[in-house]
């Protein structure tokens, strides 16, 4: 890493803000081929540059993502996720962000925890690792953890549910289980319902739709949508082109609106500005409707 000049930041809300409304996890891609904006950070210094954008715009956490998990990509090895995701979080936490690591490895997970990471967002809910579990009730961290059926080369073949919503909530219940019987802290566990994996579109909309029934589950649940392909449908004006993703931010952000709404512990997102605006709209709405103003 060449020599970047990384100002300390403050929180970039007071603690009780954070605790009032949705919070808004910034995406961070160190990877060439995310379905979005891979390749653009591929060097330390845009990475890190790129995060502290991320936090001025008004992200909570910073995500910080070394594998795509883009419908059919395939695996990195180790050492290559550790090289890319290891030096982005340590400075980015020396910065004082607070910042996530998107891994589906426990090794990844316990080095980028030591680096600073304060949360660790496990797309595989722990199955694709089973040290990962053991090593979140050890670390004491907090964790996300999210429906999954299989990696990215064949998710999408596994899209079969008999009722997606009950299919999913069963899983995610048996994921949080796992957790528990491992030592895992429940006030650690976040759940996501895995927008997109091993999901087509109407199955997306129709987790989106069923936000209550995930709060059933008794835990605080991420919505991951920023970008998806199943938004596309809801591209159709102004000249956008529903094939780029960026085209898509929009809906997106009306997304983040609507779980924020609905009462999601977080959205994780690509556009962080528009998006922190949405949840913290939300959050005044809802504090209206309860009469706290």
């Amino acid at each position: 890493m060449s020599a970047l000049m990384l100002p300390e930041l403050a929180p970039t809300m007071p603690a009780a803000d954070v605790a009032d409304r949705c919070r808004v996890l910034g995406i961070l891609n160190v990877t060439p081929d995310s379905f979005s904006d891979g390749g653009r950070f591929n060097s330390i210094d845009a990475a890190v540059a790129r995060g502290l954008e991320l936090v001025r715009h008004g992200a909570d956490f910073v995500d910080v993502g070394g594998e795509s998990t883009r419908p059919g990509a395939r695996r990195v090895s180790e050492p290559e996720e550790r090289r890319r995701v290891l030096p982005v979080v340590a400075a980015l936490s020396e910065a004082g962000v607070r910042v996530s690591v998107d891994t589906m490895r426990a090794s990844i997970a316990a080095a980028a925890v030591a680096a600073g990471a304060v949360l660790v967002n496990d797309v595989s809910g722990g199955l694709a690792d089973p040290a990962m579990l053991p090593f979140l009730a050890e670390s004491d961290v907090q964790c996300v953890l999210m429906h999954w059926r299989g990696h990215a080369e064949i998710m999408q073949d596994l899209a079969i549910y008999r009722s997606v919503v009950e299919d999913v909530c069963i899983e995610l219940a048996q994921r949080s289980d796992a957790a528990l019987a491992a030592g895992v802290r429940p006030e650690n566990i976040v759940l996501d319902p895995g927008l997109g994996f091993a999901k087509n579109s109407g199955q997306s909309w129709s987790l989106l739709a069923a936000l209550p029934r995930l709060h059933m589950l008794g835990f605080p649940v991420l919505v991951g949508a920023s970008r998806k392909r199943f938004l596309a449908e809801c591209v159709d004006y102004g000249g956008l082109d529903p094939s780029i993703s960026t085209d898509r931010d929009d809906v997106s952000n009306a997304v983040s609106a609507l779980a924020a709404s609905a009462g999601a512990w977080g959205v994780r997102v690509h556009s962080v500005g528009p998006a922190a605006a949405a949840v913290r709209t939300a959050s005044r709405l809802r504090a209206a409707a309860l009469g706290e103003d």
